[in-house]
Formats: structure tokens, C-alpha cells, sequence
């Protein structure tokens, strides 16, 4: 395969300017600007039918922009088309494969999409790296469901891609096999790799990823490092431990929106720092009422963050009308 020379001085890895996609009447993405420096790993966040995957496809050349510029490392997705698909590597959603070849036989056809002919040392390191070594052998059909997640991130880094863009991997996996791909991701942007990770477990980007964007109906409503995204919201998750199971919420915490599970030991709610309803709390928990054995409060996580921000964008949606709607 020819080496694609990565410019010198530096461009970002990847840089999206202004990027729009219509469907007919129906507008998927909505002037997206982003800048993704080398070595990142970067977070792609939203709702479904935010415009994620859109943006995802845009940029893998899967599908024509209607307006706007994409870049990978400075080479335009569309003119240059065989200068980017060799420096981005994708794992798509969808388990996409031809189900009566072996793993080996599948990542060999894959080298060979990009002129790779002497890369059986990488080949085999990704099986070891991958858990898939002793499954080499095996036809696609005869793998489970994680087996062929692991496979389509080996196909996507057989040719040691400089942008490696992970498109919900995690997703219909056990606990197990996430821990393992997060070792992966960690050890692949160790390395130096830039990745960009789209996901629907919050928890996953918070772990991960350096900054994150969040996309909703076709546009960023947030894009910043995790740490200054959450230190925006003045939210407080707050946990209550009881020592006996309560039937019912006390009327005054119920008016602050708490929930008690289901075996009545424990009670969650949000409070903001800003509107008193944490000094509400704590008078309420004062009267004494509750058979309280430990309160905890922990500062906004990315889940508030993401709830949050979405849910301002969805309260304005319906003005903006049928070119509003993502896809």
C-alpha cells in the first residue's frame, strides 16, 4: 500500500467545517463545525436520530455532504478520497460480514483492500491483542456476538489506520467484553492513534474520552472537555440510605422530584445548588422522619450533562419545523 504522508507542520486530524446534509425537505445535519487535533480521543454524543451517524458516514465517505467542508489531516474527504480511507479505519454498528469465511481469510481480504501483502505479524498480533486467536479458524457464522464485535475492530485496524472511528462498539455486548474494548481503545490512543468514539453508554465516554461533543437535531449543543461540561451544571445527584423499608415518600422531598426504589431502602434525587432546593433538603431530612442511615452527594455527571443540554435543544425543536428533524 503507498504511505499517505501525513502534512508537516501539523493540521488537525480532522477537521469538519460547516458541514450540512439534506434529505429533501428533511435537514440531517445543520452547519456541524468540528476540529479533532492528532492524538485525541474524542467523544461523539446524542440521542438517536440526533445526526451522529450522518456525521460518521460523512466523513468515512459513505455519504455526500450537501455543503460544507471535511478534512483528514488536511486531504478532502471526496477529492481525495483514496489518501483518507487509508488513514481512517471504521467500526460500524451493524455487524456487516460474509459469513462462510474464517476470521483469518476475512482479515486477509481486508489487507488486501489496501495492497497489504506483508503485514502477517500485525495480523497476528491484533488476533492475540483481540482474544481472537483461537477462533482464527472459525467461519464468521460459527462466532458469537462478541467474537464478530472484536473482528470488525480488527478489520478496522489492519491497515494501522492514523484515525481510528469507533461507531457504537460496545453496543449488545456483556460487561466483560466492554472492559476488554476499553483496554483496547486505551492501548490504541496510547500509541498515538487519534479516535473518535460514538456511544450511548454515558458512563463509556465519561471513562474514555478527553472531550466530548453532544449533538441534537442536527447541531452541537455542547462541545467541550468532559470536566467543564459537568462543572456547567449546578445539579447534585444526592443518596439516601434507610435503615427500614419506608412505603412512601414524604411529601416534601416528593415535591423535589426524589424517587424511592423499589425495596423502599433508598431515595435519589437531583438538587440545584442555586435554587434552594438543597437547604429544602436538608430541613426535610432535619424533621427527622426518615429512618436515615447514610446521605451521600456527588457533583453532576456526564449523564446530567447530557440530559440536561438535550433536553433545552427538544424544548426549542418545534419551532424550527420539518428541517429541524435529524436523522
Amino acid at each position: 500500500m503507498k504511505t499517505i504522508p501525513i502534512p508537516d507542520p501539523p493540521v488537525p486530524a480532522l477537521e469538519v467545517r460547516s458541514v450540512s446534509k439534506n434529505y429533501g425537505a428533511v435537514r440531517a445535519l445543520d452547519g456541524i463545525t468540528l476540529s479533532i487535533p492528532r492524538g485525541e480521543l474524542f467523544g461523539l454524543l446524542g440521542p438517536n436520530g440526533a445526526g451522529k451517524s450522518t456525521l460518521i458516514n460523512i466523513i468515512t465517505g459513505l455519504v455526500r455532504r450537501t455543503s460544507g467542508d471535511v478534512k483528514v489531516f488536511g486531504y478532502d474527504v471526496e477529492r481525495d478520497y483514496r489518501a483518507t480511507r487509508s488513514l481512517l479505519g471504521a467500526v460500524p454498528q451493524e455487524l456487516i460480514y460474509d459469513h462462510f469465511f474464517t476470521v483469518r481469510q476475512t482479515l486477509k481480504i481486508q489487507s488486501g483492500y489496501y495492497g497489504l501483502t506483508g503485514n502477517a505479524d500485525w495480523v497476528e498480533e491484533l488476533l492475540e491483542r483481540l482474544e481472537l486467536k483461537e477462533h482464527e479458524n472459525k467461519t464468521i457464522r460459527e462466532l458469537s456476538g462478541g467474537m464478530k464485535r472484536r473482528l470488525l475492530v480488527a478489520k478496522a485496524m489492519v491497515h494501522k489506520p492514523a484515525i481510528l472511528i469507533l461507531d457504537e462498539p460496545t453496543a449488545g455486548v456483556d460487561v466483560a467484553l466492554r472492559r476488554s474494548l476499553w483496554n483496547l481503545v486505551r492501548q490504541v490512543h496510547a500509541q498515538g492513534t487519534t479516535v473518535v468514539l460514538t456511544t450511548h453508554y454515558l458512563d463509556e465516554a465519561e471513562e474514555l474520552c478527553e472531550r466530548v461533543g453532544i449533538i441534537n437535531h442536527g447541531v452541537f449543543v455542547a462541545l467541550d472537555r468532559k470536566e467543564v461540561l459537568m462543572q456547567q451544571i449546578h445539579n447534585r445527584r444526592v443518596t439516601i440510605e434507610l435503615g427500614s423499608r419506608v412505603e412512601r415518600l414524604p411529601e416534601d422531598l416528593a415535591s423535589l422530584g426524589a424517587t424511592l426504589s423499589e425495596d423502599g431502602r433508598r431515595i435519589t434525587l437531583l438538587v440545584d445548588r442555586s435554587d434552594g432546593s438543597l437547604q429544602r433538603l436538608v430541613a426535610a431530612l432535619g424533621r427527622g422522619s426518615l429512618p436515615l442511615v447514610d446521605f451521600q452527594a456527588a457533583g453532576a455527571g456526564l449523564e446530567d450533562v447530557f440530559l440536561e443540554l438535550t433536553a433545552e435543544r427538544d424544548r426549542g425543536a418545534g419551532t424550527r419545523g420539518p428541517a429541524g428533524v435529524a436523522r
